[in-house]
């Protein structure tokens, strides 16, 4: 399995019963996995195999599920319970004249529990959540939709994986650069050294060679940055192991980004010269690069 990303779309149209239903799925980027669900009335009882059936095939994202009727509103179909209607107005009536109890205008009454009711979230609500084979017919449609949002998330995984390719190739250009300045080391403070000698004392020979030569070799042990490139080189490495594993690597990926960041920064406060510090400051933009694509990452 490819890289994959946590963004992704799916539809999928299905008919069971004589009814049009579709599965919508959307996911996007998230630290952990959220389902948030949108099911017609009465179909609540396959909320959990719903979220069972997702967690089974993705790991991370925020992911709204919305099952459709074609072609339905959203807005209530309201139709009069006459029998709730009628026993209502007599007992109305009755209290009238036995309490002289004042009657109840149309508005009140309409608005009397069971009066008016939505014919979508009647009949239908309890037809609904009796068809078994409805049912089941809904749950076999979220298995393809399911691989639709898989295989659009793969495809932007792979759109990613290009990009942080490019990224890591990009930081293993500069610790090569790096490395090259490194050799260079004692040289470069060796003549650092001797020029600010020469400042203060106005003398170019004023130290020992041999004293000179290990002040600079001191200097520069506490400059080294070839532990901090050779970790750059191992998590880079560690990087595209990860992104060629097939596993859900987002989270793993982000800890060797903040490794990354963490190597860098050693990197620019060791810098002995400006070149080096160029590229400190050079990673470290092509590291937030690579951080920020991480989050898409599963």
């Amino acid at each position: 399995m490819a890289l994959s990303s946590m963004t992704g779309f799916a539809r999928t149209g299905f008919e069971t019963s004589g009814i049009d239903f579709s599965w919508e799925l959307k996911s996007v980027n998230a630290r952990g996995l959220e389902i948030r669900l949108k099911l017609p009335p009465g179909l609540d009882i396959l909320e959990s195999e719903i979220r069972a059936r997702a967690r089974d095939d993705l790991s991370r994202g925020s992911c709204f599920f919305s099952l459709q009727r074609e072609g339905e509103s959203d807005r209530p179909r309201l139709s009069v319970n006459e029998e709730a209607l009628a026993l209502v107005v007599a007992l109305a009536r009755r209290l009238a004249a036995i309490d002289g109890v004042r009657m109840p205008s149309a508005d009140g009454l309409l608005v009397l529990p069971g009066v008016l009711q939505d014919r979508r979230g009647t009949a239908d609500h309890e037809r609904e959540n009796s068809d078994t084979e409805a049912n089941a017919a809904i749950l076999a449609a979220l298995g393809p939709a399911l691989a639709g949002l898989r295989e659009a998330r793969q495809s932007e995984g792979a759109r990613l994986a290009a990009i942080l390719q490019d990224q890591l190739d990009g930081m293993l250009r500069l610790v090569e650069a790096a490395e090259a300045l490194a050799g260079e080391a004692p040289d470069l403070l060796t003549a650092r050294i001797r020029d600010q000698i020469a400042l203060l004392t106005g003398e170019t020979n004023s130290l020992d060679p041999e004293r000179l030569h290990q002040e600079a070799l001191l200097i520069a042990t506490r400059a080294d940055v070839r532990e901090e490139l050779d970790r750059l080189r191992s998590h880079i490495s560690g990087a595209r192991e990860l992104m060629n594993s097939g596993d859900p690597v987002g989270r793993r990926l982000e800890f060797l980004a903040q490794e990354f960041n963490r190597e860098a920064n050693t990197l620019c406060s060791k810098a002995f010269d400006r070149r080096l510090t160029g590229i400190g400051v050079e990673l470290k933009s092509v590291i937030d690069q690579f951080r920020e694509q991480v989050q898409n990452v599963e």
